[in-house]
């Protein structure tokens, strides 16, 4: 169990050197100790490694494809400028991500604005700004064409047009990360779908993409074979029914990655297989020539670039449980209180004692819900130690909060043996810093 163990570390570039937890080759006790905690810590390495690994196995099967990172992961700047620089595209659900991508030097032909319940807002901000949107329901059609229309925009000049499909099935790590089924809130299900293209069709849309997600955090490929099969079913009959040929078929993200030692990583080869396979043939048989194949995934490319470091400042023996409290709370990493969701945790520096006990790590919020990880079973741990809570690259920072007025920690970027501030910590001037106080009350 030991040995698999440290495989499992070693996946993530974590191991341990003369006691102390090295990440991408760096000290994190080190490293804690400098920039103070709690604190956000990125692998250039790791994020560069899961694209090439993705990127690679697209390749050998179909060449014409394109990952979108999911933005809504990690809209990190500096995580943004690396996978850019590795040719990646990039997914958005918001206004504020795609003027994160701009601001990136992002060119809006990479960016796909895939939100839902858009408002006129959300249409006139991606139209001027270029950006093709996947609608998500057919009543936003005519309020795009009208902003089209508004900006005085002839359909010569539109963007392409594609809609988000719902094929009904569903799966993710937790019911709230599921998109798909008749249930949930995104795309339009199946008896929609002729009807939403033949409304763009007759609106003066000449270009068709078409687009589908089932769900987060996905680590059984298998779970894409039944959303796979009715998803091109639906393709094949949009194109006999409608004679249309699709520039892109995008089969959305939710790749997922081991949080628990004893899980295996995501089988890439198995997802081709699944995935990237019967779309190939799909393609051949229907004759629509070379499509693009695109796929947004998030937490694949930058869950395991991130750690995030905290100090122990409190153990407490109630009588009946062992805490050890910490200066990172739900407001650092919210996953845990949200989704019950599982992060390694571990030492920065490992303990001369060999008794192992079993602890709640608790963070400094007022709600009992503040527990980064129940029952773990660790070395004797002392105040003042510093832990490493794993696998925080995605949806660590971008769901982070100044809950309980606490200012959000800074981040740093660990590249080619050195520790680059990125993101500089928020002072207490940061949490009133946009308020005002009414002329009454001075």
């Amino acid at each position: 169990m030991i040995v698999e163990h440290e495989r499992w570390l070693k996946r993530k570039d974590l191991e341990y050197k003369s006691d102390f937890l090295h990440f991408a080759g760096m000290n994190l006790f080190e490293l804690a100790k400098k920039h103070g905690t709690p604190l956000y810590v990125i692998s250039e390495d790791i994020i560069r490694q899961r694209y090439r690994e993705l990127k690679k196995v697209l390749n050998s099967e179909y060449e014409n494809n394109d990952i979108h990172f999911a933005v809504k992961a990690n809209s990190s700047l500096t995580v943004l400028k690396i996978l850019q620089s590795e040719g990646a595209n990039f997914d958005c659900t918001s206004r504020g991500e795609i003027f994160t991508c701009l601001a990136a030097g992002i060119s809006p032909e990479q960016i796909i604005y895939t939100g839902n319940m858009f408002t006129n807002e959300d249409f006139e901000y991606a139209i001027k700004n270029k950006i093709m949107v996947n609608l998500d329901s057919i009543s936003q059609l005519k309020r795009l064409i009208e902003t089209y229309k508004r900006l005085n925009i002839p359909s010569s000049e539109y963007k392409p047009i594609s809609f988000r499909i719902n094929p009904e099935f569903g799966a993710g790590h937790h019911p709230h990360t599921i998109t798909a089924g008749k249930h949930v809130k995104f795309g339009i299900l199946e008896e929609q779908v002729v009807e939403a293209y033949t409304r763009a069709k007759n609106s003066g849309f000449s270009k068709f993409g078409i687009h589908m997600h089932i769900g987060s955090g996905i680590i059984n490929y298998k779970d894409y074979e039944q959303p796979m099969i009715k998803f091109l079913s639906i393709i094949r009959n949009l194109r006999e029914k409608l004679d249309i040929s699709f520039e892109f078929i995008d089969f959305g993200g939710g790749l997922g990655i081991p949080y628990r030692p004893e899980e295996e990583p995501l089988d890439l080869e198995g997802y081709k297989n699944i995935v990237l396979r019967p779309f190939k043939e799909f393609v051949l048989s229907t004759s629509m020539g070379s499509v693009n194949f695109k796929i947004e995934p998030g937490r694949y490319l930058s869950a395991e670039s991130g750690v995030l470091l905290t100090q122990i400042n409190t153990i407490k023996n109630n009588g009946y449980k062992l805490f050890a409290g910490v200066d990172a709370g739900f407001n650092t990493l919210i996953r845990p209180t949200m989704y019950g969701s599982y992060h390694h945790i571990i030492p920065c520096k490992l303990s001369k004692e060999k008794n192992e006990l079993v602890y709640d790590i608790a963070g400094p919020i007022c709600e009992s819900g503040d527990i980064l990880g129940k029952e773990r079973k660790l070395p004797e741990l002392s105040e003042n130690d510093y832990l490493a809570i794993m696998d925080a690259g995605a949806y660590g920072y971008v769901m982070s909060s100044q809950y309980n007025s606490r200012p959000r920690p800074a981040e740093v970027l660990l590249t080619q043996g050195k520790d680059v501030l990125i993101r500089k910590p928020e002072t207490h001037d940061d949490l009133i810093k946009n308020q005002l106080i009414p002329d009454h009350l001075k």
